[in-house]
């Protein structure tokens, strides 16, 4: 479980956002999570959850569901 405290800048996000950037980080499986922190860890405050090439991916996966 990823802690939402550990999630960088997620406060500047309007609160739509907010939830989509839980819902790609709760969906996250083992090897993705042990990604994300690598990332975190290596890239540090300059790290964007919402700029990162997952959630991206992830968000549009998700707009095609919905179509």
């Amino acid at each position: 479980m990823i802690e939402l405290e550990s999630i960088n800048n997620l406060e500047k996000y309007p609160e739509d956002v907010r939830q989509s950037i839980i819902k790609y980080l709760e969906q996250l499986g083992d090897k993705e999570r042990v990604a994300y922190s690598i990332a975190k860890e290596h890239l540090g405050t300059s790290f964007d959850v919402a700029k990162s090439v997952g959630y991206i991916t992830w968000k549009k996966s998700q707009s095609q569901q919905k179509s």
